[in-house]
Parts: C-alpha cells; sequence; structure tokens
C-alpha cells in the first residue's frame, strides 16, 4: 500500500490552500477525513486500516508463493516423460503464466475406464505438499469427479465443475471448450481441431500407466 499511516494518507489529501488559511495541520486532517475539504472521497480510519491489512496480507501471501519449494523438486524423472512435462511447467502453473489442463483416459482398478480433464494448477493449490506423490510415483495422478470434467464409460457418470482458472462450457453443436478466467480465452479440446485456441498448444504424451494423456497449455496475459 502507499501510505505506511492513516495521517500520511490525509495529508495527501490536503490541498496547499487549506494549509494556508487553516495554518495547522492537525485541523486540516481533520476535516478531510470528515469530507469536508480535500481532493477527492476520503477513506475512513477503519477502512484505511483494513485495506492496508489486505494489502500487507496480499504482500505475504506472494511472498510464501515466491519461496515455496515445488513439489517436483529433487525427483528423478529421467524414465517418465508425463511427469517431466509437469515438473518443467510446474513453475509457471503456479505464477499464473502458464493455465494447464490435462487430459486423462486410463482404467481404474475396478476395471472401468474413467476419462476427465484436470485444471493442474488448480489440483497443486488444493492439493499442496500431497500432490508430491504423484512425481514421485506413489499416488497415480488421475481425473476425480470434483475436477473440470469426468466421465465413468461404465456407469456413465458425468461431472463436470468450474475452477479458479476456467470455466467449462459443454456445446452439443461445437463441442466441450474450457474458458480461460484471466484472459476470456476459449481453449478448444476437441482433437479433430486444428488448433486448440488463441495462445494455447495441445501435446500428446506417452506414458505406459494410461491409455492416453494430452496436455493443453494456455499463457495468460499476466505479467511478473
Amino acid at each position: 500500500m502507499k501510505y505506511d499511516t492513516y495521517e500520511k494518507y490525509l495529508d495527501d489529501l490536503i490541498k496547499p490552500i487549506d494549509l494556508f488559511y487553516l495554518e495547522d495541520q492537525d485541523v486540516a486532517r481533520e476535516l478531510v477525513e470528515i469530507g469536508w475539504r480535500g481532493q477527492g472521497d476520503t477513506l475512513k480510519r477503519e477502512d484505511f486500516e483494513a485495506r492496508k491489512q489486505k494489502a500487507e496480507m496480499f504482500k505475504q501471501a506472494k511472498s510464501m508463493t515466491q519461496q515455496q519449494t515445488l513439489c517436483s523438486e529433487g525427483v528423478d524423472l529421467a524414465n517418465f516423460p508425463f511427469r517431466q512435462h509437469l515438473a518443467r511447467i510446474e513453475k509457471p502453473v503456479r505464477d499464473g503464466r502458464l493455465a494447464v489442463i490435462i487430459f486423462i483416459r486410463h482404467v481404474n482398478s475396478r476395471g472401468q475406464e474413467i476419462s476427465g480433464y484436470i485444471d493442474y494448477g488448480h489440483r497443486l493449490k488444493v492439493e499442496g505438499e500431497r500432490f508430491r506423490a504423484y512425481f514421485t510415483g506413489e499416488r497415480l495422478l488421475l481425473p476425480k469427479p470434483s475436477d473440470l470434467s469426468y466421465y465413468n464409460w461404465e456407469t456413465q457418470t458425468l461431472k463436470s465443475n468450474a475452477t479458479s482458472n476456467f470455466e467449462v462450457i459443454a456445446d452439443n453443436v461445437a463441442g466441450l471448450h474450457f474458458k480461460n478466467k484471466r484472459d476470456r480465452k476459449l481453449i478448444n479440446v476437441d482433437p479433430r481441431a486444428e488448433n486448440p485456441g488463441d495462445k494455447s498448444k495441445r501435446i500428446d504424451l506417452p506414458d505406459d500407466s494410461y491409455h492416453q494423456v494430452v496436455i493443453f497449455e494456455h499463457e495468460t496475459r499476466r505479467k511478473n
């Protein structure tokens, strides 16, 4: 936040002519605070303090994010191209520079084929340090009913959910699309589409653990 104290904030709103006639800084501040003098609308002290506290919390959260250890750090992924690729893009996804959707087809432990679209950034945020188990191979990354899209081909269970990064747009004619909430761009996940969309690309990755893995990477307009 620009001002360290409420008094400095009030001082910035005082007009030079106010000080010339009043000849008292404290009186000028009081007049600005109650809205009689000054420039523009004046925040009350409690509103100023609330905004200042929110700004401090944002700075702390940003600092923690920057210092956060990546889930993939230190894991040997030389023989696992899918996990290796996820590790390569983990930081830009966390930073908000890249929005990523992972499509997975797999046969679960019950012999049922499932498929779905996973918001990589959302999963990283929700699962926290637990996501490291996917990199180490202790757990298998699979779509869940709480992900962007989930379908169980045997039970015909279909689920779709918006996340912090994407909205789900299902159209009988245009097919399934995902809209990025930051820049409002559409990602077309139709395998027949020549291009998944503006600033987006499709990457097919081989992995013996799955029937199919496809990654859709979308560059956002966010600047560092």
